[in-house]
């Protein structure tokens, strides 16, 4: 399996979203698996001004050895955007060649709900334009599994789709990460979400 990274060096993740989607524990969930599998894993997160509506966003990187967790400008291998605003904010991030998973999903921030600005049209068009982009209605998928809180696991599957990585449990890291209640909901969010990748 570290075949996948001897010909391509350290892979650099960033996932992107607001707070209360579930951003950390798929970056969570997605670091432990890696360094279960053996790769050297370094993680940064991000927090906003609050907890619920203020940006998140996570760093990952992993490899034979890695030194930092810090994905500067250009660097980024795949960015995951838990809603669709903020694949824009963190576009300079990607690498040339690089690719944006997008949840088409919309959270209006304080100054939108404040009707101080308006939120931006023809994201995914300006997208599309600069860079290979995926793009899903994750949140959507989620509700048809029975809860939206699941929308994080099925962007966690589309991204582990996109870079292409094999010979992980994800079930088993999933259901480790997870209440045992819920442990089948999420591996099913995951498989919806890789099959979109």
């Amino acid at each position: 399996m570290m075949a996948f990274l001897n010909n391509q060096g350290t892979k650099n993740i960033l996932l992107v979203g607001v707070g209360g989607q579930g951003t950390i524990l798929a970056s969570k969930i997605l670091s432990e698996a890696l360094a279960e599998a053996g790769y050297d894993v370094k993680m940064s997160e991000i927090h906003g001004m609050s907890q619920r509506g203020g940006n998140v966003s996570t760093q990952i990187r992993y490899g034979e050895k890695v030194y930092s967790p810090v994905v500067g400008i250009g660097e980024a291998d795949v960015i995951v955007a838990f809603e669709k605003m903020e694949a824009l904010r963190w576009l300079e991030y990607l690498k040339p060649g690089g690719r944006i998973v997008i949840n088409d999903f919309e959270i209006p921030s304080a100054p939108i709900l404040m009707g101080q600005v308006e939120y931006p049209q023809g994201i995914i068009e300006a997208l599309s334009a600069k860079a290979d982009i995926l793009v899903f209605k994750a949140a959507d998928i989620a509700v048809s599994l029975g809860s939206a809180r699941v929308m994080n696991i099925v962007l966690l599957g589309a991204l582990v789709k996109a870079l292409g990585i094999e010979g992980i449990d994800w079930d088993a890291a999933i259901r480790s990460s997870v209440k045992p209640a819920f442990a089948d909901i999420n591996a099913q969010a995951f498989r919806a979400g890789y099959e979109q990748g």
